[in-house]
Formats: structure tokens, sequence, C-alpha cells
């Protein structure tokens, strides 16, 4: 019973974060409040792969939507008779959903730091950064940090206090 109500909280929290990409997305389509750099195609090359709009936005409101009404048929499911294993297994693909478009962000995120900004600079609009010696630290480091702390949760760095009376 838990695990389904924090299912519940867990896609009301993928809705609004989709929502908050959808957002933050379409203001990267309009630096400075500007349509020239859209129309004139002075964006970078992977804004065009839309995976802050589509793949973090939409499509992961879709998966929520759905994940949330699963969530919600539970609760129904414990006094009618219906199958919970049909019910667990569309969970379990629409998350691996959510896993597919979060790693397509990831991916094209990732590109888009190591590629780095498309800027206009003295000799006209490029990539300024392309071709340097830090190229792609941020996500290097970004990775060692994450690698880091998975290990601490996983090897039981971490300790788990449990209060009397949540579970």
């Amino acid at each position: 019973m838990g695990s389904w109500k924090c299912g519940g909280c867990l896609s009301c929290l993928l809705i609004s974060l989709a929502l908050w990409s959808i957002i933050v997305n379409i203001l990267l389509y309009f630096p400075n409040g500007q349509t020239f750099y859209a129309s004139s195609n002075k964006l970078t090359n992977y804004v065009w792969y839309f995976e802050g709009l589509c793949f973090s936005g939409v499509m992961m409101l879709v998966v929520a939507a759905v994940l949330l009404v699963l969530d919600n048929k539970h609760k129904c499911c414990q006094s009618e008779n219906c199958s919970r294993k049909y019910m667990t297994l569309l969970s379990v693909i629409f998350s691996a959903l959510g896993i597919a478009f979060s790693g397509y962000c990831l991916v094209i995120s990732a590109l888009g730091l190591v590629q780095g900004p498309y800027c206009r600079t003295q000799d006209g609009w490029h990539y300024a950064f392309e071709g340097t010696a830090g190229r792609g630290l941020q996500v290097i480091v970004c990775l060692i940090r994450v690698v880091i702390q998975l290990s601490k949760m996983l090897c039981g760095t971490y300790s788990v206090i449990i209060q009397p009376g949540i579970i």
C-alpha cells in the first residue's frame, strides 16, 4: 500500500518537472526574449532535437499521467476483481519509457555540453569553445559525482533513519 501511495506522489512530481521542462526549453528558443536568434538560425544545433520540449516535456507528461491513472486504479482494484499483474506490467512498461525518454535527453544534453554554446564573437557566429582542451569537463565532473554518490548509497555509507509510525 505504501509503495502505491509513493508512486502517486512520484507521478505528480514527474508532471511538475515535465511542465517545468517545457517552459524552460521554450525560453531557450528565444534568448533575451527575442525571436531573431531562432528565425535567423543562430541557435545551437542540439536545440533542434527538441529533447526538452518533446521527450522531457510532452512525452514525460503522457508517461506521468498514465502512471498516475494506474496508481489510482490500484485503489479500486483492492475491492474489485481486476488484474493487478496487468497494471503492474503497464506501470513497468511506462516507467521504462520514461527512462528511455530521460536517457535521450541526457545524451543530447551531454552532446550539447561537449559542443559548447553557439556564440557571436569577433570572427562571427561559431562554437567558440569547440576544440578547446577543457571540452566536456562539466560532464566528466558530474558523472564522477554521480558515481561517488551512488556508491555511497549502495555500499551503505548513508544510514537510513526509520521513524516510528511512518512505515
